[in-house]
C-alpha cells in the first residue's frame, strides 16, 4: 500500500480503507463528477489489488456517489440540479427543526461549544483552507443537532451527511460566499441562544437557500461550458 493511504486506518478492512480514500477525493473534488474510475488505474495509484477498489466502487454507488454506465463502467455521480435539489429539501427540514429543538434543549455547556465553533469557523474562513472551512462547519452543525437532544434525528442527519458535504464543500470553494456564511452562522447563535425559535427557523431557511440557489448557478454555467 502507497504513502496515499498512510492517513488512514491501518486497523481497518483493505476495503473500508479504499473506500473511505475515494470518497474523500469525491467529496472534495479531487476526483470530479463524471470522472471514469479505473479499476486498474485506481489500483496501481493506490497500490493494492484490483477486488479492495471493485468492493469500494460498489459502497460508493449504494451511496449515489458513483454510477454504472453501460458500456463504460463506474464514473463520479454528476451533480445535478435535481440531485441537489433533492438533498437540500431533506436538509432544509432537518436543520429547521435542529434549531427550534435546540432552542428549547441546548445546555450551557453546548451553548459554549456552538460560540467556538462559529469563531472556528470564522478562522478558517481567514485561513482560506477550503477542506479546513468545511470540516469547521460541519463541526457547527453537528453542536446544533447535537443540543437538539433526538436520537432518531441525529440519524437521519448522518444518513445524509456525506452527500450534504459534497455540496457544502462546493458552495464554500466560492471565496464570494464565505463572509455571507459567517453571518449566517451568527444569525443562527444569536436566535438559539435567545431561545427564539421563530427566528431561528427563519435563518437556517436563508442559510439553505442561499447554498442551493448559489449551487444552482454554478451547476447551470458548468452545463453550458
Amino acid at each position: 500500500m502507497n504513502n496515499e493511504m498512510n492517513t488512514f486506518d491501518e486497523f481497518l478492512p483493505l476495503r473500508d480503507v479504499v473506500f473511505r480514500k475515494l470518497r474523500q477525493e469525491i467529496l472534495t473534488g479531487e476526483l470530479k463528477p463524471g470522472e471514469r474510475l479505473m479499476e486498474i488505474h485506481l489500483a496501481d495509484r493506490l497500490g493494492v489489488s484490483r477486488t479492495p477498489i471493485r468492493e469500494a466502487i460498489r459502497q460508493l454507488e449504494q451511496e449515489g456517489l458513483v454510477v454504472m454506465i453501460p458500456r463504460r463502467g463506474a464514473e463520479v455521480a454528476q451533480m445535478t440540479e435535481k440531485s441537489l435539489q433533492d438533498v437540500m429539501e431533506v436538509r432544509r427540514a432537518l436543520d429547521v427543526l435542529s434549531v427550534e429543538l435546540a432552542c428549547d434543549r441546548i445546555s450551557e455547556e453546548d451553548k459554549v461549544a456552538l460560540k467556538k465553533a462559529c469563531e472556528e469557523f470564522e478562522k478558517a474562513v481567514e485561513s482560506g483552507d477550503t477542506k479546513e472551512m468545511a470540516t469547521k462547519d460541519v463541526a457547527l452543525h453537528d453542536i446544533i443537532v447535537k443540543a437538539a437532544d433526538n436520537t432518531r434525528l441525529l440519524l437521519l442527519v448522518n444518513q445524509l451527511q456525506e452527500q450534504m458535504y459534497r455540496y457544502r464543500f462546493e458552495y464554500i470553494k466560492d471565496a464570494s460566499t464565505r463572509g455571507l456564511l459567517v453571518k449566517e452562522h451568527q444569525k443562527i447563535y444569536d436566535s438559539i441562544i435567545a431561545n427564539d425559535r421563530k427566528a431561528a427557523a427563519e435563518a437556517s431557511r436563508v442559510h439553505i437557500d442561499n447554498q442551493e440557489d448559489a449551487m444552482i448557478k454554478q451547476i447551470r454555467a458548468e452545463q453550458k461550458r
